[in-house]
């Protein structure tokens, strides 16, 4: 478990911050660029769960989503190389396909798309739109990490890949069904 007693340390005033290994690193390093992003999209879905009012079953969804993202940051934030010698806490298959089952219940009652949505629509809607372009940026950041050479769990970029797509058909539910989503007109203000 964390104990957290005092919140400031000094320790980041050079701008170096330590990774769950004790290594330290540039706070504009890779790694912390991503699970900084994951970071961010927690606090955004956060505020998404403030909208969510009778939508009992996307905010249930999205708590335990909250706490997963704190697991994936803790994974990424946790270099394989050296390997630790703890038991690194990773994501794992089982998340990636709750997600897949969520998504597959979330847009059984959903009508296929003819456009594509502009973000907007419902408060919560919104929200969880904006969470889903910073989900991609982390996807990206998680990316841009395995391409400097640096090893990463395949399934938390899986898990940042189908959550996306997460959010993406939770707004649409929480858009009354998708009825009130704003769709995209091409061309509409020449």
């Amino acid at each position: 478990m964390v104990t957290l007693n005092k919140i400031y340390t000094r320790t980041g005033d050079d701008g170096a911050t330590r990774l769950a290994s004790g290594a330290e690193v540039s706070k504009s390093d890779a790694r912390v660029e991503a699970y900084g992003a994951v970071d961010e999209l927690n606090a955004v879905i956060g505020i998404a769960r403030l909208h969510s009012g009778q939508n009992d079953r996307i905010d249930a969804m999205l708590g335990r989503i909250q706490n997963e993202l704190f697991d994936l940051g803790a994974d990424l934030a946790t270099p394989h190389d050296p390997a630790p010698t703890w038991e690194a806490l990773r994501i794992v298959a089982s998340q990636v396909d709750r997600l897949e089952a969520e998504i597959d219940w979330m847009n059984e009652s959903l009508k296929a798309l003819d456009s594509f949505i502009l973000p907007g629509g419902s408060a919560l809607a919104a929200h969880l739109h904006l969470a889903r372009t910073v989900c991609r940026r982390a996807e990206r950041e998680a990316v841009r990490l395995i391409e400097g050479g640096a090893a990463i769990n395949p399934d938390a970029l899986r898990y940042l890949n189908r959550l996306s797509d997460h959010l993406f058909v939770a707004s649409r539910r929480a858009n009354a069904g998708g009825s009130g989503d704003v769709l995209w007109k091409p061309g509409a203000t020449r």
